[in-house]
């Protein structure tokens, strides 16, 4: 029913998510006694999740600063790319707004027109303690108003000492990439008593444009620059804990190779709470956050370059509040009700001011969106039930309600030649009634049996249901400048938003057979997960004009569309000695393919067939991995959106680490043969188009050496 994973981190013992969680929890870099910590929540609601545990190593199979990458490899997920450290998460084929992303069990939502600030794009890391993904069936209690899945991204609880200590712990990090020059560095303090817990940390990260494989091309518009700061404080007192996070982030560019802008700054100040207490009811979570950003994109030196009289400037200002309750209620030995309540309010304000001397872009500025907002307000009931001791089910109900509006707007000019199709456009939006309100319904209902020890099979159903976002609805511009703004497709295209459209509503069907070994140590299993999603009023577009260059001027609007596919995954150990350490063999594969009904043409960033096999090797201290990735050319592609076909490739990739008492060091080879490759879902590489005038799929980055080494304390 959901997706599975089997992961063997290096010097982790192998572990079996059920419920399709793919949760990785990365260690506080422990190692002394004296720390302790409240037992954390069960993020994954239909059952007990186990936890893939990496000591020291945020991850080894990555040294990407981007936290979306900490889940590559799981089955479902993919991501399409944006800049160094914004890739939008992709499950079972729902991209982006489809798929909920959480941060601290707060949803987060892009604050740009090109979504250059996705959720996960706020968030280091090393800071990260567990990273869960979900494809598909998600149990209501995660959230609603997506269609695709869950990615839920949880900062790391306070430590405290044992009573009558104080501790003080933290580590710190190094990073380097030699492909693009990429560095990095990161770290932590903590100082705490057994009842408060203070927690400085903080995070930089930087990398040039990086190099294609084959014969090293240089693509342009992939450099950033990132840091990262946060101060946690933390309260516990017998069952109950109190944490604070305070945070500022600052990007003070970003380069994007498939926009027609980059970002020039992005700050984001926020201020995240939580509380989880034990009563002799039930346990009772409290989130509350409130966020600020402002972000500002303009085009950096690849793209040209900007000053008081060149480039385009284009600001956003955004600001959220949100909080989420959730009970949980035992019913006896073998049921359990949870009941929860949340909001989010989005407030946002688009602008782009006049450039001086401009007689396309000025006199006045363009108001895209003006004083707009969406809140969410949702409740929902939610029961587990332990039947049989093999035999479990959830049922779970959830209301959200929807409601957005926007102020007037304005173009550049409502008198000049060159602004005479936006003048037109914003008197028709300005006129028309912009207030909309949806009530949405989710349900869903699964089951777990377990006929054999060997054995066990998932299965369910869900109802998921999603607004259109404020750009789908409220994006006016016609104009063939105005609409290429707008668009987090990567594609090169100009959207148009509608007032009309309607919410996506997604029914899913998937089971999930896990055959594996009853021997505790798993010495072999495999997993397959088939999947199908019929969606009424997938938001899709239509086609409203060409531009110069071949590429489209697009609509939102409703269609129906289905989606289908199946992913597996299995491992078997290979030896397991002490003169030779521990063997294992790894894979998995994912395929998924969507086809809108009314077009007939494939669904938009949709990853071919695809997976990895590798060979991993621990021996004491040391650990080696051998890893091949393998993807199908993509050949079913969106039409309407000019999607570039990509042929198929295979990459090999080398690593290891070694670790001796407080430090670890993870090296890797990626890219090992240089292969030249296009990512399928990396769209066109406008950053070259611009400096070339060849338009292109984005190539991808050949070989890099990139190393990292932790000490902690």
């Amino acid at each position: 029913m959901l997706p599975f994973f089997s992961a063997r981190a290096d010097g982790a013992p192998h572990v079996r998510p059920y419920l399709a969680a793919i949760i990785l929890t990365l260690s506080a870099f422990s190692g002394a006694s004296a720390q302790e910590t409240l037992p954390q929540p069960d993020s994954v609601e239909a059952g007990k999740a186990e936890h893939l545990t990496v000591n020291g190593v945020r991850q080894p199979r990555t040294t990407s600063a981007d936290t979306a990458h900490l889940l590559d490899h799981a089955l479902g997920y993919s991501t399409y790319s944006a800049g160094g450290v914004s890739a939008l998460p992709v499950l079972n084929g729902m991209a982006d707004d489809r798929v909920a992303t959480l941060v601290d069990g707060m949803r987060i939502d892009a604050a740009c027109p090109n979504h250059m600030n996705p959720a996960m794009s706020y968030v280091d890391p090393d800071s990260v303690s567990r990273a869960v993904a979900i494809a598909g069936i998600t149990p209501v209690s995660l959230g609603g108003d997506s269609i695709g899945g869950t990615v839920e991204i949880e900062r790391k609880d306070p430590l405290f000492a044992k009573a009558g200590n104080i501790l003080v712990t933290g580590h710190v990090r190094g990073d380097y990439r030699s492909n693009g020059g990429g560095s990095g560095a990161s770290g932590s303090l903590t100082v705490a008593n057994d009842m408060f817990s203070l927690r400085y940390t903080a995070s930089y990260s930087h990398a040039s444009d990086y190099q294609a494989g084959g014969n090293g091309q240089h693509v342009r518009s992939t450099d950033y620059l990132s840091f990262n700061h946060a101060v946690t404080l933390g309260v516990k007192k017998a069952n109950h804990l109190l944490a604070l996070t305070f945070g500022q982030q600052d990007i003070p560019y970003e380069g994007f190779p498939n926009q027609y802008m980059d970002m020039t700054n992005n700050r984001s100040t926020f201020v995240n709470g939580k509380y989880k207490g034990d009563f002799n009811w039930g346990t009772l979570d409290v989130r509350g956050s409130w966020q600020r950003v402002t972000h500002v994109m303009d085009m950096l030196s690849d793209k040209g370059g900007h000053s008081a009289t060149t480039g385009m400037p284009m600001n956003t200002d955004a600001r959220t509040a949100a909080y989420a309750i959730k009970a949980t209620i035992p019913l006896g030995l073998k049921h359990t009700l949870k009941l929860g309540s949340s909001f989010d309010h989005n407030g946002l304000n688009d602008w782009w001011p006049p450039l001086q001397g401009s007689t396309m872009m000025g006199p006045g500025t363009y108001h895209n969106i003006n004083n707009g907002h969406r809140d969410r307000l949702g409740h929902f009931v939610e029961w587990d039930a332990q039947w049989l001791p093999r035999f479990s089910t959830q049922l779970g109900f959830r209301n959200d309600v929807v409601m957005m509006n926007t102020g007037k707007v304005a173009p550049y000019s409502w008198s000049s030649m060159m602004s005479m199709t936006d003048a037109a456009a914003a008197e028709t939006f300005n006129k028309a009634s912009r207030g909309r309100t949806d009530v949405n319904f989710d349900v869903t209902a699964t089951g777990r049996w377990k006929p054999l020890d060997s054995l066990s099979i998932e299965g369910g159903y869900a109802r998921k249901t999603r607004s259109p976002n404020l750009y789908e609805r409220y994006a006016w511009g016609m104009g063939s400048m105005a609409t290429r703004m707008i668009g987090w497709f990567g594609d090169g295209n100009g959207y148009v938003g509608n007032l009309n459209l309607s919410p996506e509503i997604a029914n899913t069907a998937s089971v999930t057979v896990d055959w594996h070994d009853p021997n505790p140590m798993q010495r072999w299993d495999l997993k397959i997960q088939p999947f199908y999603t019929y969606t009424h009023n997938y938001i899709n577009v239509r086609r409203l004009g060409s531009f110069s260059n071949g590429l489209s001027m697009l609509g939102f609007v409703n269609h129906n569309a289905q989606s289908y596919g199946i992913n597996a995954s299995g491992s078997v150990r290979l030896w397991n000695r002490p003169a030779y350490g521990r063997g294992e063999l790894v894979g998995n594969i994912n395929w998924v393919r969507g086809v809108d009904l009314v077009t007939h043409s494939g669904l938009y960033h949709q990853m071919p067939a695809n997976g990895v096999i590798g060979l991993h090797e621990t021996y004491e201290n040391w650990t080696g991995r051998v890893e091949v990735t393998l993807v199908k050319s993509k050949d079913t592609v969106d039409w309407l959106r000019n999607e570039p076909r990509t042929p198929g490739y295979a990459l090999l990739g080398l690593g290891g680490s070694y670790r001796w008492r407080y430090f670890t060091l993870n090296a890797e080879l990626a890219n090992v043969l240089n292969q030249r490759y296009y990512l399928p879902l990396g769209g066109l590489s406008l950053g070259d188009y611009d400096a070339t005038g060849i338009l292109g799929p984005l190539p991808g980055m050949g070989r890099s050496f990139n190393m990292n080494m932790t000490a902690s304390f």
